[in-house]
């Protein structure tokens, strides 16, 4: 698998607020940029080139610009300038570390997410995807082109859309139901690949692998929550929308998603009890299986100890004992040996202990 470059928060240390610098990992080499320019009954698709950027806002349409890539400031201090961004919401953009979170200005709301996809390995990803929703116009920066949203696009290009009677607070919440609905399948993979593993443990001797597989899956969860748990805040807080971006239809939506957000959310914590009792039964397994091996070394030990104590008695060096003289005393010393070491293996194993 390629590495991929990053750049690292020391980048940042010492420069002023607004400060435009890329943090996080390069996905894209060169920007890509989608505009959609739409009304209930006409709409158009352009693919723009960095130089030439696309109209803010179209008389009595709805705009949508979507931007793969982050690692270009440049183009992002162009799309700013067009659309009028504040230089901390750009600076934010750049950081592909923020926290999930919604931040009201007087001319537009900015809403940052994550998006969890699998790697080449099956392991979670996770990619920011910033919303700048103003009046008619919905701007929306990617760091890949990942094909999340590729349903809602083909909604809007379909003949006789009804998503088009919508503004740009409607595509908003068309494109966060998305969101949600992606980690909803990334949620129901999570819960396969956590009961078959279960299965393997319940059915197979335990490993390091197994315990290694568990921690895997329970990092996951705790990435998974860690996203989840501050977009759930974010939906509940466009619900109530004080600023009155959303219509009262699409905030009736919006609670809908929430809803979604809620239930993903207590689905992965019953996974997360899933995994903890896993780790219980790993390690119950273990200490089970230990003590089954102790007691077998036991049961040998304790068999060979009255065994021990006659040879230890006949290999004394004393000149007068009673049966070194006998023809059939070596003979008569091991039949004694092994009828003792017979009736103590009958006795353990009528006690199931071996």
């Amino acid at each position: 698998m390629t590495k991929r470059h990053r750049t690292s928060r020391q980048k940042k240390q010492g420069l002023p607020p607004g400060t435009l610098v890329h943090i996080g990992k390069v996905h894209t080499q060169t920007p890509e940029l989608d505009w959609v320019c739409y009304s209930a009954d006409t709409v158009a698709r352009q693919s723009p080139t960095p130089k030439s950027l696309p109209p803010k806002t179209v008389p009595s349409q709805t705009t949508w610009l979507n931007v793969y890539g982050l690692q270009d400031s440049d183009l992002l201090r162009k799309i700013g300038e067009t659309y009028g961004l504040h230089p901390l919401v750009q600076e934010d953009i750049l950081n592909t570390e923020q926290r999930p979170k919604v931040e009201i200005y007087d001319q537009y709301l900015y809403v940052v997410a994550h998006l969890f996809h699998p790697d080449e390995e099956g392991q979670l990803q996770a990619e920011q995807i910033s919303f700048v929703l103003g009046d008619h116009w919905l701007l929306t920066v990617q760091e890949r082109s990942t094909g999340l949203f590729a349903q809602v696009r083909n909604r809007l290009l379909a003949n006789h859309s009804q998503q088009r009677k919508g503004g740009a607070d409607y595509l908003l919440y068309a494109l966060l139901d998305a969101l949600v609905d992606h980690h909803f399948a990334l949620i129901e993979k999570l819960s396969e690949r956590i009961e078959d593993l279960e299965d393997r443990l319940m059915e197979e001797r335990p490993s390091t692998e197994q315990l290694a597989a568990i921690y895997r899956e329970k990092r996951q969860l705790a990435a998974l929550r860690k996203v989840l748990w501050p977009l759930r805040e974010c939906l509940n807080s466009l619900t109530r929308d004080d600023a009155d971006f959303f219509t009262a239809e699409t905030q009736l939506y919006l609670r809908d998603v929430y809803d979604h957000a809620v239930h993903a959310l207590e689905s992965l914590e019953a996974l997360r009890d899933q995994i903890a009792g896993m780790l219980d039964i790993f390690v119950s397994t273990t200490s089970n299986l230990l003590n089954k091996d102790m007691r077998v070394l036991t049961v040998i030990a304790t068999i060979f100890m009255p065994l021990t104590l006659i040879t230890s008695l006949y290999g004394m060096n004393f000149k007068y004992m009673p049966e070194l003289d006998w023809h059939w005393g070596y003979f008569a010393v091991l039949g004694v040996m092994a009828a003792m070491a017979i009736g103590m293996g009958v006795f353990f194993w009528k006690r199931r202990w071996i």
